[in-house]
């Protein structure tokens, strides 16, 4: 493996560290798990299903409560109308899909949320905007929002796009907890993806967070087309943030009509928590999140999904442009596998 100064893997140069080997530390949960390359990436995920699991299972009872799901409320607070063409997206100007230009909400449209979500039991609250980065005369807006989600007694989360110098320190000290910026895929496939920004792009706003000393919701999407070493790729790609994100949304596609993406083969349901495990196992301190895409799961893919390490959850009944599970239905589900929202 190498590795540029960017923090990028090189997925064409596997370590050479025997396979023997590798299954030897997955077997040890105080093997150090600081380093991952892809190959070892696809080890793990070449491992038949139940052993995966087991192994999953082992990291994420040392470092969480086995039964304890966080949850997180996603909204968005500017939608349509972005610039860059992610393949995926619905709120991309360029796609006809049926998601319109809206104009920012107010902070009072953004409390009234907030406040409605921790009465569902949320205990963060994210914002998202339909932004290549925001513009100076958004963030006072923004920091407004941030610290009325605080003194609501939530985590306050934003997803705005690319910052620019000392965007992130506005937000620090308006007491932002995390900033979510997607790697999205592996950066050799990212390029099929998106073109309007690269990779070193996504990673430059990931360090700008970190300086500023908030944490990192980072993760992925899967279903897009890639192959297995792909989101290898991807999970060593964010393994090998230093530090790994305290947050890892795992996004399965929602394929909206309008959208490049549409039409794209479904993802094998277990492939899917192949990767939450791995996931799992590589960033075993993380909160691995089930995000976009649960709408579709039925319960019991759901259930694999937390049985494979993932203890948080967007709930509430709308995911920025898409819909998600309804807020009852997650608690009857809860109900049925002996679960709690932490």
């Amino acid at each position: 493996m190498s590795q540029s100064a960017s923090g990028i893997v090189d997925m064409e140069t596997p370590s050479g560290e025997a396979v023997d080997s590798f299954a030897a530390k997955l077997s040890g949960i105080s093997a150090d798990f600081r380093r991952w390359d892809v190959r070892r990436v696809e080890v793990l995920l070449d491992l038949p299903f139940s052993d995966l699991i087991h192994r999953a299972q082992l990291v994420h009872r040392q470092y969480h409560d086995p039964n304890g799901v966080q949850l997180s409320t996603l909204i968005s607070v500017k939608t349509g109308g972005c610039p860059e063409d992610c393949g995926y997206c619905p709120q991309a100007a360029r796609y006809h899909t049926n998601v319109e230009n809206q104009d920012m909400l107010t902070v009072e449209d953004v409390i009234a949320a907030a406040a409605a979500a921790k009465a569902q039991g949320a205990t963060r609250f994210c914002m998202g905007a339909a932004w290549r980065g925001p513009r100076e005369r958004d963030m006072k807006s923004v920091v407004e929002m941030v610290r009325a989600v605080k003194a609501l007694g939530l985590e306050a989360c934003t997803t705005l796009g690319m910052l620019k110098p000392g965007q992130a320190e506005q937000l620090q000290e308006a007491g932002l907890d995390y900033y979510n910026h997607n790697l999205d895929t592996s950066p050799e496939f990212y390029g099929e993806i998106i073109t309007t920004r690269d990779y070193e792009d996504r990673l430059d706003t990931l360090q700008k967070v970190r300086h500023a000393g908030i944490n990192v919701c980072c993760g992925g999407i899967v279903g897009m087309g890639e192959s297995r070493r792909a989101r290898a790729g991807l999970i060593a790609q964010l393994a090998n943030l230093d530090p790994y994100p305290e947050s890892v949304p795992i996004n399965h596609l929602v394929q909206v009509e309008g959208t490049p993406l549409h039409g794209t083969e479904a993802l094998d349901p277990l492939e899917f928590v192949r990767t939450i495990a791995a996931a799992r196992i590589t960033m075993p301190k993380a909160m691995v999140r089930l995000s976009a895409g649960r709408r579709e799961m039925p319960d019991a893919m759901q259930a694999l999904c937390f049985l494979a390490g993932a203890n948080s959850i967007f709930y509430g009944d709308k995911l920025l442009t898409t819909g998600n599970p309804e807020a009852e239905r997650d608690k009857a589900l809860f109900d049925r596998l002996g679960l709690h929202s932490i």
